[in-house]
């Protein structure tokens, strides 16, 4: 095992500590992201306009739709990463590794071509204003063309934390995006590219980062290094990918569908609430990082624990991570409604937009909580073997029901209160399913594990 450190769990602190210790870096990640994307729709919306901030803020659910499917394979690659650590099966690091490199390349690719084929009639499909139409289309292309450095860094990152490193993708990502909110004052303030130079200086730091991690992963010793000449899909590693990451990236496809009806009935109400949605979604993305970062420290502990064979922590990983999630919930949306009218000033000066932002702010807070609890425990079912059942989870508790609050209840009562009420309602609806598949994989895990040891005592 030379070379191979142990990351996961420190004798001196306790589990939740642990998970704590390396779900910060995560958040801070997250928030960079946030404040990067952030500083596009704000030098966006301050140099070019109401308009060109709506232009952007437009493809945001289209474009997690096209890139969610591929993103999803990552989570496999976290399981099985995790798994093989806490097994201390050096083969099988090495061979998710080069596997996992080489389906970020090919995804990345064929997220490309997707994304520029249909971009554009999927904006006209969503009723996105002719305003704004061919800003938003020119945006989303040029977004596309980074995606392979994009997927490629996302298999990178979930390679390091699976074995419990988080603060190296944290590292490269403040350099990136650094560089990027550079290249949007350059291009946009000074050389006046609008929209355009907003999605080119996010693509050339997508590359940047892409180098970042492939460059780490190149220094790393014993079974986590990566060699070009060991690039290779290895078939029975390809296939763990996809059994756990397949129904992960339909979860989050099924999940961006839905999205992109709602965003289509956002449009329905004009450029001013597009603008004033877009802006408070940036906003609240404050509350939803640190909840990104609880999944990822779920499903690195809980299949850390797997490989293990340490059934008992997965329990405990489950506590801790609702914990987190109220604790979060109750500081952080508390500030953000606080300074919610302060915080969406930073997007724009008008006060129209401000005040339709503030009434999706308010409406998403209210039990935002539960939308932590949707995302987490996916996380750690997943870890434990059971990927179909979350997708189920989302696709009826969230998914269907959300068309079911459109062609019903928003229909009767078409205001934007209403329509925003459709995502704390179905956020809820999803976590009781969500938590029913934890609890129904777990009697699984513990069930299949008493039978095995059965079997070797009879032996």
């Amino acid at each position: 095992m030379a070379g191979f450190r142990l990351h996961h769990r420190s004798s001196n602190l306790s589990l939740g500590q642990t998970m704590l210790l390396f779900a910060l870096p995560i958040m801070a990640v997250n928030i960079l992201q946030l404040l990067f994307n952030a500083a596009d729709m704000i030098v966006v919306g301050r140099f070019e306009g109401s308009r060109a901030l709506a232009a952007v803020g437009a493809t945001g659910a289209l474009f997690n739709l096209i890139v969610n499917l591929f993103m999803g394979l990552s989570v496999g690659t976290s399981v099985i990463v995790a798994r093989a650590f806490g097994a201390k099966n050096l083969e099988d690091i090495r061979q998710a590794v080069h596997t996992s490199i080489a389906v970020g390349i090919i995804g990345g690719i064929m997220a490309t071509g997707i994304g520029l084929a249909f971009c554009t009639p999927l904006l006209h499909w969503m009723g996105t204003p002719d305003e704004i139409l061919g800003l938003s289309s020119r945006y989303m292309a040029i977004l596309f063309y980074g995606m392979p450095a994009s997927m490629v860094f996302n298999f990178g990152a979930a390679i390091l934390r699976a074995v419990g490193d988080s603060k190296r993708p944290m590292y490269f990502l403040v350099v990136s995006g650094t560089v990027n909110v550079a290249l949007n004052v350059l291009f946009v303030a000074v050389l006046r590219w609008g929209v355009a130079g907003v999605a080119w200086s996010t693509t050339i730091t997508q590359y940047l980062a892409m180098a970042l991690i492939i460059a780490s992963l190149m220094k790393q010793e014993g079974a986590l290094r990566f060699s070009w000449n060991r690039l290779k899909i290895h078939t029975q590693k390809l296939a763990l990918i996809l059994k756990i990451g397949v129904p992960a990236g339909l979860q989050g496809v099924l999940f961006s569908i839905s999205n992109v009806l709602i965003q289509s009935a956002v449009n329905s109400f004009g450029t001013t609430m597009v603008a004033a949605s877009a802006a408070s979604s940036n906003v609240e993305n404050l509350v939803a990082t640190p909840m990104n970062a609880y999944y990822q420290a779920a499903i690195t502990y809980a299949g850390q624990s797997m490989g293990a064979e340490d059934y008992d922590a997965i329990d405990r990983i489950a506590k801790i991570s609702t914990g987190f999630v109220f604790v979060t919930w109750l500081v952080l949306g508390g500030i953000t409604l606080l300074l919610g009218r302060t915080l969406l000033g930073f997007y724009t000066s008008d006060p129209t937009v401000i005040d339709l932002g503030m009434v999706r702010m308010t409406v998403l807070m209210s039990l935002y909580f539960t939308c932590g609890i949707m995302n987490v425990f996916p996380g750690i079912t997943r870890a434990m073997g059971y990927s179909v059942l979350p997708m189920l989870s989302t696709l009826v508790g969230a998914c269907l029901m959300r068309i079911v609050w459109l062609v019903t209840v928003f229909k009767w009562y078409p205001t934007q209160m209403v329509l925003f009420a459709v995502y704390p309602v179905t956020w809820a609806l999803a976590g009781v399913g969500q938590v029913a598949s934890f609890f129904y994989a777990r009697s699984q895990v513990r069930r299949g594990h008493a039978q095995a040891e059965g079997r070797a005592a009879a032996v």
